[in-house]
């Protein structure tokens, strides 16, 4: 089971965007997310008529490693660590490491 998921709030911890938050567009395979308007680049593209694509400098968002965000809590109103644990009925459900509090049900 993934610590983070699509749609999961988060909060940058290290790097230019450090404490900005963010949701979870997309998780990469390689332990990578899309964070929305997180890790912001430039994307010159060319026109393409037969597609109907203007060309431009487009803004979006590059990968970030998985290690520099956390999941954010809205209980304590920052970012904190997240386990994964069995419960009674046999379902996994990630929890937050400080509190113990359930994050998915």
């Amino acid at each position: 089971m993934r610590k983070l998921r699509k749609g999961d709030q988060v909060v940058v911890l290290t790097g230019k965007d450090k404490g900005k938050q963010g949701a979870v567009l997309r998780v990469l395979p390689d332990q990578r997310l899309l964070v929305e308007n997180v890790n912001m680049v430039k994307r010159h593209t060319r026109p393409n008529p037969n597609k109907g694509v203007t060309g431009g400098i487009l803004d979006k968002e590059a990968p970030i490693h998985i290690s520099n965000v956390a999941l954010y809590n809205s209980a304590t109103g920052k970012g904190e660590r997240v386990g994964v644990k069995m419960l009674e009925d046999g379902r996994k459900v990630r929890y937050f490491k400080r509190t113990g509090e359930v994050v998915d049900l």
